[in-house]
C-alpha cells in the first residue's frame, strides 16, 4: 500500500512509485495536451515518461513504416500525413524544438477489443509499470446514468481497454478542465457527486492544480500555443480554456471562433487536475462491461444507446447551489 501525505497529491505519489510512466490521452484529439504537464514534472523526476493518444486523425495515408502494430502508429515530427489537424505530430514536433524524446504513440479510434491489443503491444514494448489516463474535461467520470454523458465512446474504450490490462500495477486517471464539458451537455454538480463516491471507496485522489507559475505550466501554454498555429482552422476548446485559465483569465474570455455564441466561463477551476484509480472508476461504471466485445466505436455508440434506453430514469442536472 503507498503511503500518501498532505503534502503531496495521491496521484503524485503513485506516479513517483513507479519508473516507466506511459501517458495516454484518453478521448482522442487533443488530450494528450492535458497529460504534458504531469509527464514533464516525472521526466525532471527522473521517471522514464512515454506519450501516447486516442487519434482522431485517419491513419489510412501514414507511411507504412509508422505502423508498429495493428491500429497501433509511432509517430515522429517527420511522419507524412495528409492531414492537416494531427496533434499527434504537433506535438512531436514541439517536443523535437525543445530537444525533449520526440515519438508520441498514436492508437487508432476503435472498439475496445483491438485498442486493448494496441495497447498489450505497447506495454510490452516499452516495459511500463504504470500507465496514466489523460482527459481533457471530466467526462470519463461519467458512470452511464447522467443526463449528459458529453461526448464517452473514446474515453470509455481507453477506460475499458485499460481496466483489462491488470499485469500493469499502477493505472491512474486524470482529468484537466473542471467545467469545460458544460457545452456538452455535461453537469457538474454530478461530476461532484461521483467524485464523492469514489472516495468512499478509497479511489478518488484527490485534486491539484497546475502552479501557474511553474516550468510545467509556461511549457504547456508554449505547446498549446504551437498546436493552435499548426491548425489554426481548428484550436483545442479545451486547451484554449485551460490556458486562458492558467493565464488569470475569467469568464465570457474569447479565444477562439468555434465556442461560437456559447457563454464561456473561463475560472481557476480549469487548472485543477482530479485523480482517480482505473480500477475504481470501471467498479462504478454501470455499462463498461457491455463494451468488452466491441471493435469499432459504432459498437460502442450503440451498446451505449441500448444501456440508456433500459434505464428507468436518467439523474437530472443540478445546478450548483452556490
Amino acid at each position: 500500500m503507498t503511503t500518501t501525505s498532505a503534502l503531496e497529491p495521491p496521484l503524485l505519489t503513485r506516479l513517483l512509485a513507479a519508473e516507466r510512466i506511459l501517458v495516454a490521452g484518453a478521448g482522442g484529439g487533443h488530450d494528450v495536451y492535458a497529460g504534458l504537464p504531469l509527464a514533464l514534472a516525472l521526466r525532471a523526476a527522473g521517471r522514464e515518461v512515454h506519450l501516447a493518444n486516442l487519434s482522431f486523425t485517419h491513419h489510412y495515408g501514414l507511411d507504412g513504416t509508422a505502423w508498429e502494430a495493428p491500429h497501433l502508429a509511432r509517430i515522429t515530427p517527420d511522419t507524412r500525413s495528409a492531414e492537416t489537424g494531427f496533434p499527434e505530430r504537433s506535438l512531436a514536433r514541439w517536443l523535437r524544438a525543445r530537444q525533449l524524446p520526440d515519438t508520441v504513440w498514436a492508437f487508432a479510434s476503435v472498439g475496445v477489443k483491438p485498442l486493448r491489443a494496441a495497447y498489450r503491444t505497447l506495454v510490452r514494448r516499452l516495459g511500463v509499470d504504470a500507465i496514466l489516463l489523460v482527459d481533457g474535461g471530466t467526462d470519463i467520470l461519467l458512470r452511464g446514468d447522467e443526463a449528459g454523458l458529453g461526448t464517452p465512446e473514446e474515453d470509455m474504450a481507453s477506460l475499458a481497454a485499460v481496466a483489462g490490462l491488470r499485469n500493469v500495477p499502477t493505472r491512474l486517471v486524470a482529468c484537466l478542465g473542471f467545467g469545460i464539458d458544460a457545452h456538452h451537455g455535461v453537469s457538474h454538480s454530478l461530476v461532484l457527486e461521483n467524485l464523492a463516491a469514489l472516495q468512499r471507496d478509497g479511489g478518488y485522489l484527490g485534486a491539484f492544480s497546475i502552479p501557474p507559475d511553474s516550468p510545467e505550466a509556461a511549457h504547456y501554454l508554449d505547446a498549446v500555443t504551437h498546436a493552435r498555429t499548426e491548425c489554426p482552422e481548428h484550436p483545442s476548446i479545451v486547451h484554449g480554456s485551460v490556458a486562458a485559465a492558467l493565464r488569470g483569465e475569467f469568464g465570457d474570455a474569447r479565444f477562439t471562433e468555434r465556442t461560437g455564441d456559447s457563454a464561456l466561463f473561463i475560472n481557476p477551476l480549469m487548472t485543477l487536475y482530479f485523480g482517480t484509480t482505473v480500477e475504481a472508476l470501471a467498479a462504478h461504471h454501470l455499462y463498461l462491461d457491455r463494451l468488452e466485445g466491441t471493435t469499432t466505436t459504432r459498437e460502442i455508440a450503440s451498446a451505449i444507446a441500448d444501456f440508456r434506453e433500459e434505464l428507468p430514469r436518467l439523474r437530472p442536472a443540478r445546478a450548483f447551489p452556490h
